[in-house]
């Protein structure tokens, strides 16, 4: 019996589309320069141009794929994860058998048009052929899930991918204690469907009486709350429990101790540390690159440099009501569908902070968030609360 023929998968040409890199868009007339060249004949020139949406490099490029899409073809290559990653040729990427290669990014993955300012990131699934022992080439980077991302000059920059839960670690003095950042991770966490912990950190140079009640509305809320010192191992027992098994990224501002976390969790991995700023009280950068690294007991940590301010992204004003989860109940209550909660009468929202429901803590954090967002709009005519006075 004549054996079967194997189908051949069948090849099909895909547009794909780029960023324009090189070259600015054709002008056909520059009436700026022909008024100024041309002022007896101002009144002659035409009152159009036409701006050429090509020019020699095109949007989009004709690539051969298979039947299901794919461009790359899956036999050849290895399948990785991304332990580090700094520009597009200095990526460190370790194999599933264990093995750590640096690789590059196929110049076809870097092109293509994101949103993003970083096509692969610490964290990402990627397939690579291997040039040899020690190097590689990324051909693809598999969807995403459990990211924390943040605006950088106006485009997304994906600070870690396929995580389950991430550690916001806020320092309660050197540097202060700012409640209004912990509320944009835990809203960029929501974003990115990973779990929040809130970990409180140098607990030696802060008020316990004082810090109970903002670690409280975090805790009635659903989000677990550590308060650990470094120094003396408090609290260090319940992070390491929180940590095994799991894959999780640290991150907050610089200086509020998160390498020293990590030193304290697992002494071998030698994280460096500096001190706050004298002059300015704030943070010094000390880890400069986001990496992935093992824990002994199992699990990932994913250590990032500091972040001072954390701007949502892919984030309408209108979302984030929804991004601060004690909220929910009450939207849906609103006199007005379209109720934006800052200025609103018979808005549920309002009532809710009134009435004890909602902390006014988060009520303050959630203004600022909308008017970052419409920052041409009037101030609403809500009450300001001051952190002082709350605590």
């Amino acid at each position: 019996m004549a054996k079967k023929k194997k189908k051949k998968k069948s090849a099909r040409k895909v547009r794909v589309q780029f960023k324009k890199n090189r070259q600015s868009r054709t002008r056909f007339q520059d009436l700026t320069k022909q008024s100024h060249e041309n002022q007896e004949q101002i009144e002659d020139l035409e009152t159009g141009e036409r701006l050429s949406g090509k020019g020699r490099l095109s949007r989009y490029r004709t690539v051969i794929a298979d039947d299901d899409g794919r461009t790359v073809d899956e036999s050849t290559c290895l399948k990785g994860r991304v332990l580090r990653s700094i520009g597009a040729n200095s990526i460190s990427v370790q194999l599933q058998d264990g093995r750590k290669l640096m690789c590059s990014v196929r110049q076809v993955l870097r092109t293509m048009a994101r949103d993003g300012r970083n096509a692969v990131v610490a964290g990402d699934h990627v397939l690579l052929t291997p040039l040899s022992e020690t190097d590689g080439v990324i051909e693809r980077v598999e969807p995403r899930f459990g990211t924390l991302t943040r605006i950088s000059r106006g485009e997304a920059h994906v600070i870690v991918a396929n995580v389950d839960q991430a550690v916001i670690v806020a320092s309660v003095n050197e540097p202060v204690l700012k409640p209004g950042l912990i509320d944009r991770f835990l809203c960029s966490t929501e974003k990115g469907d990973i779990r929040g912990i809130i970990c409180l950190n140098k607990m030696d140079l802060g008020d316990r009486v004082r810090l109970q009640k903002i670690a409280g509305i975090y805790s009635r809320l659903g989000y677990q709350v550590l308060m650990t010192n470094a120094l003396t191992g408090e609290g260090i027992d319940e992070l390491k429990r929180l940590l095994l098994e799991k894959e999780t990224v640290f991150t907050g501002q610089s200086g509020v101790g998160k390498s020293s976390l990590l030193n304290a969790v697992q002494p071998k991995l030698g994280q460096l540390t500096s001190s706050v700023s004298g002059d300015s009280h704030k943070g010094r950068h000390t880890t400069r690159v986001t990496e992935l690294i093992p824990l002994d007991g199992g699990g990932w940590v994913v250590d990032t440099p500091g972040i001072r301010q954390l701007q949502l992204w892919d984030v309408q004003t209108e979302e984030i009501e929804g991004l601060f989860i004690e909220f929910r109940p009450f939207v849906t209550r609103c006199r007005f569908p379209n109720c934006s909660h800052t200025h609103e009468t018979n808005c549920d929202v309002k009532s809710a902070v009134e009435a004890g429901l909602i902390a006014p803590l988060r009520y303050q954090s959630f203004l600022r968030m909308v008017l970052n967002e419409n920052k041409h709009q009037r101030t609403p005519s809500t009450q300001q609360v001051n952190e002082d006075e709350f605590f």
